[in-house]
């Protein structure tokens, strides 16, 4: 009994992209995981939103809310003692305030809904990449002097960006109806 085997040479047959999530993990317990991932990565940027819009008593009490005049951003930033202070002066006034809230705001709902989970994910670990080096571990000490929870944060949404964990739980499905072939919307 012959047996014969058909050779590919690498990149001669186009690989169609992912359209579910379905198709790159096929166990259905791995995919809720994901979608709860999803779920849990979205309601920490969607808590932080809320929380420093009303001032909920958490990290931001009512007087220091940005509806009653707080200022969110430039409270951070005034804070960074590290290296990159400098860097990040440009964003202490009211447009960095209002270009931080809507990040929060806009990663938090699209990944709590599942959808836009790509920009959500890139934009997202772009503010946490920031937010490192605001608080660079190795300049101003920490339990860790290089990895700290923004990169384990960056890593949720990217995992959950790249397996469409949006498809369960979420809306992604018929987001990707509607988007069509804008795939990077995804």
């Amino acid at each position: 009994m012959a047996t014969s085997f058909e050779h590919r040479t690498a990149g001669t047959t186009p690989r169609p992209a992912a359209r579910y999530q379905e198709e790159l993990v096929t166990a259905p317990a791995a995919r809720r995981v994901l979608a709860a991932g999803r779920i849990i990565i979205g309601w920490v940027f969607l808590w932080a939103f809320l929380d420093k819009l009303v001032g909920l008593g958490f990290m931001t009490t009512a007087d220091k809310a940005w509806l009653h005049g707080g200022t969110p951003a430039q409270g951070f930033i005034k804070g960074i003692e590290g290296p990159f202070h400098g860097v990040f002066q440009v964003f202490a006034n009211p447009f960095g305030d209002t270009l931080f809230m809507l990040g929060l705001l806009g990663i938090g709902v699209a990944m709590m809904l599942g959808a836009g989970l790509r920009i959500a994910a890139v934009t997202g670990t772009l503010l946490l990449l920031f937010m490192y080096l605001a608080e660079l571990p190795l300049a101003i000490g920490g339990t860790n002097p290089v990895v700290d929870s923004h990169w384990i944060e960056a890593m949720l949404l990217i995992i959950s960006a790249v397996t469409l964990s949006g498809d369960t739980w979420g809306v992604g499905k018929w987001w990707a109806g509607v988007i069509g072939k804008n795939t990077w919307l995804r």
